[in-house]
């Protein structure tokens, strides 16, 4: 599997990592969700939590999903970090828009 790299601002709710690997993961390997459960070593429980975007990828599960998948967990990291970020971005918005971006200049720039 490739990786490509999401450009921000996003503007559309980025896919959870969870629907990648029930949607076009697991099926392209042709195996079922109790033994891909079996083979991450979790249970099936945590892999249907994962898979139904109820439970977010972790440090450890993309460690385990990037082994399985041959792809790193850097990729699955990055998923959800674009999608927790997403969410984060909306839910604040307001809060957000009320705080001023500091604009840092270098220390030569004052001496001018």
């Amino acid at each position: 599997m490739g990786e490509y790299f999401v450009k921000r601002p996003l503007r559309r709710l980025p896919v959870h990592p969870g629907e990648i690997l029930r949607e076009d993961v697991l099926p392209t390997m042709g195996i079922s969700v109790s033994e891909a459960a079996r083979r991450l070593r979790i249970s099936r429980q945590q892999l249907y939590r994962i898979l139904s975007c109820k439970h977010p990828i972790t440090t450890d599960m993309a460690l385990r999903i990037g082994k399985f998948a041959g792809n790193g967990p850097g990729l699955w990291m990055r998923m959800q970090q674009a999608y927790d970020l997403w969410h984060a971005e909306h839910r604040m918005k307001d809060e957000l828009d009320r705080i001023e971006t500091v604009l840092i200049t270098s220390h030569a720039d004052n001496l001018l």
